[in-house]
């Protein structure tokens, strides 16, 4: 029987620790939720071509060339999310409520004196949260029960073919040091004794959760699973933006955009077996970034009642950092003493750049007399761009081929309109569908998944909708208010780990569950133009 190590936190300390930031994560962090102005969430964002509010600063600048007025707005949003989870007849379902602030901007509006050529120019400054990652969602069920998480980490391990002393402690030998070169969820699990080396070489392992039948190890069968996991954070955005207006005719218009991630996990994981032996593993991960992009944009009115635009939206450039700390507990029968609150070292963390997928998008907006429009637009984003660097700025090879092999370009349809009732109230409607860019490798999960830390669980993106309506009231000719609902809808499927393949031959399957998360957001937009 081998000695279980127990770490020392003074032993695992690690002012730094690189892990492989993985194909789901560069997705992840490229994602944005419809969000902006009421009028804007009213119409499901189609403003490309329209132009004339402050939520379409980012994605086609030259909107902001429309504007024949200064004007201050500021939005206050309450949002209720609920989760639903179905594993095989087995459901959980988890909800999730706030209020947010989710803009303010100021834009300033210079005429000159000219009938044609530039007849006026435009400069703003707007905050937007455009992605708000707070949600929970539980897991209950069995899954396969012929496959645990313990199964899996054993496969990780034997994948990396390290000796078992490699991922011990040991005199002056830390096995989470990066250059040592573990896998730190073999390491854990080692630790935690969810895995062991039963052969004589001490390189190949097994699930620890069984007993020796006549000279053959039988694992036990799992009675139960769960999985409770959190997330919060958000996206926010600054811009600084200009616009041009020529002759009434073409509009053109450019911004920096700033941009701040802000994302914190945790995750609970738990599997009972039948014979009341269990295994805990519990990670956290915060993870923060700013990063930069240039946008331009042009708008065409051929016609009074017609108008054209196009933009292109670059890459946006990262620097990110993970933090992360995992802890695992377990009761096995081959090891009669309880592993409790076996930690990683709690400073890990990486450095790393990422940048986000390029987007181009072209609209149309037709002005029906003075009472109606209709706006649709076409976003088009090419996923197979992203791409991970290490803190020196050297391409991840294997990151940025899966990112390229695994991802393509997909499209997003916004639909809106908007009708004057009256002169002061307007009603409006849209509608936005987003494509998926994953390939079938991922959606059939026909390949291991990597992600990052010692966090087995993910999520793949199976369709995304929203449906909004809105209402529109002007107090004054300059004060005026607008209410919008969105309802969001989104379905996943769920992993507790991922499935690995060896040779063309399925070696852990992972059963994954449906997630769907309906999302109802209320926006309240206050404005004064002047």
């Amino acid at each position: 029987m081998r000695k279980i190590s127990i770490i020392i936190p003074a032993l695992a300390f690690m002012s730094s620790a690189v892990f492989s930031q993985g194909q789901l994560d560069a997705y992840k962090y490229s994602q944005t939720d419809l969000g902006g102005t009421a009028r804007y969430l009213g119409m499901a964002g189609a403003f490309g071509a329209l132009g004339g509010d402050i939520s379409v600063m980012n994605a086609n600048p030259a909107g902001l060339a429309i504007y024949r007025s200064s004007e201050i707005v500021t939005t206050l949003s309450h949002r209720t999310l609920a989760t639903h989870t179905d594993w095989q007849g087995s459901a959980a379902s988890g909800s999730r409520t706030r209020f947010n602030f989710d803009n303010i901007a100021y834009i300033s509006y210079f005429p000159t004196s000219n009938e044609a050529g530039v007849i006026g120019w435009n400069a703003g400054f707007s905050y937007n949260r455009v992605k708000d990652y707070h949600r929970n969602y539980s897991l209950r069920g069995m899954g396969d029960p012929d496959y645990s998480l313990s199964d899996y980490v054993a496969e990780r391990a034997n994948a990396k073919g390290r000796h078992a002393d490699d991922l011990s402690h040991g005199d002056g030998y830390n096995p989470y040091a990066f250059q040592n070169g573990n896998d730190w969820l073999s390491v854990l699990g080692y630790d935690a004794v969810f895995i062991d080396a039963f052969d004589d070489d001490k390189t190949k392992y097994f699930s620890a959760f069984g007993e020796e039948v006549n000279g053959k190890w039988q694992p036990f069968q799992l009675a139960g699973r769960e999985l409770n996991v959190q997330e919060s954070g958000s996206v926010d955005l600054y811009n600084i933006a200009f616009g041009l207006n020529i002759s009434n005719f073409v509009l053109l218009g450019a911004n920096i955009a700033i941009t701040d991630i802000s994302y914190q996990y945790n995750a609970f994981f738990a599997e009972d077996f039948t014979n009341t032996n269990y295994l805990e593993l519990e990670n956290w991960l915060t993870t923060k970034g700013s990063g930069y992009a240039l946008n331009t944009g042009i708008i065409i009115r051929p016609a009074d009642f017609l108008r054209l635009g196009a933009a292109y939206n670059s890459p946006t450039w990262y620097k990110m950092t993970d933090y992360y700390h995992a802890t695992a507990n377990s009761d096995t029968y081959y090891y009669p003493e309880v592993r409790e609150n076996i930690q990683t070292p709690e400073d890990a963390r990486s450095y790393y750049e990422y940048q986000s997928p390029d987007k181009w998008l072209f609209s149309a907006a037709a002005i029906i007399g003075q009472s109606a429009l209709i706006s649709v637009d076409y976003e088009l984003t090419n996923y197979g761009s992203m791409k991970m660097y290490d803190e020196e700025g050297i391409e991840d090879q294997t990151t940025n081929e899966e990112l390229k092999t695994n991802f393509g370009s997909a499209g997003t349809l916004r639909v809106g309109g908007e009708v004057k009732v009256t002169p002061r109230f307007a009603v409006r409607a849209g509608a936005a569908w987003i494509g998926n860019p994953l390939n079938n490798v991922l959606k059939n999960a026909t390949a291991e998944v990597y992600t990052v830390g010692t966090i087995p669980h993910y999520t793949i993106e199976k369709s995304l909708t929203n449906y909004s309506v809105g209402l529109g009231y002007r107090l004054t000719p300059g004060f005026y208010i607008d209410i919008a609902c969105v309802l969001k809808s989104q379905k996943e499927d769920l992993y507790a780990f991922s499935n690995i393949y060896q040779g063309g031959t399925q070696i852990i399957h992972s059963q994954p569950a449906s997630l769907k998360t309906n999302t109802t957001q209320v926006a309240l937009t206050l404005g004064y133009k002047f």
